[in-house]
């Protein structure tokens, strides 16, 4: 299989991971959600190749995760804002944060505390049942067939 047919597989990961799953489109989804819009302050923070940076750009945009406002009339010059696909891409940087955070720290502790602006408090993210909110743990979950694993294979059948 070639890497381009990745998002064609009925299945979840492999979907996303073919429109977020290189580094560049993680590193510039976690600038966004630090509040990062414009290109020269995202090619200024990430260090990456003005060619790598518009390529990922584009595919964000294209893809609905980012959007691009225009911030100056004159030159048509962009800010990228995270659209509400973008946005529900939180738990994901949140999930990564706190993995590296717990494993790839060396000794050191985080790097970034995340304040709940609600209660104040710093936090960790904890993935929770969205039926019964208990926290998950990997060993408590099943998986079973869905409808969308039937409907693609009885989309690629051939007649």
């Amino acid at each position: 299989m070639k890497i381009s047919d990745v998002g064609n597989q009925p299945c979840s990961v492999a979907r996303t991971l073919s429109v977020i799953g290189d580094t560049w489109s993680m590193m510039i989804i976690r600038n966004a959600f630090l509040g990062i819009r414009r290109f020269d302050d995202f090619h200024k923070n990430l260090g990456v190749t003005r060619h790598v940076l518009t390529d990922r750009l584009n595919t964000l945009v294209n893809e609905g995760i980012l959007h691009k406002v225009p911030y100056t009339e004159t030159q048509k010059r962009f800010e990228y804002r995270l659209t509400e696909k973008g946005l529900a891409l939180y738990p994901i940087i949140m999930s990564i944060v706190h993995w590296g955070d717990t494993f790839m720290d060396k000794g050191l502790g985080a790097p970034l505390d995340y304040v709940h602006e609600t209660c104040g408090h710093a936090f960790h993210p904890v993935m929770v049942c969205s039926e019964c909110s208990e926290p998950l743990s990997p060993k408590q979950v099943n998986v079973k067939v869905g409808k969308g694993l039937y409907a693609y294979h009885s989309q690629t059948k051939t007649v």
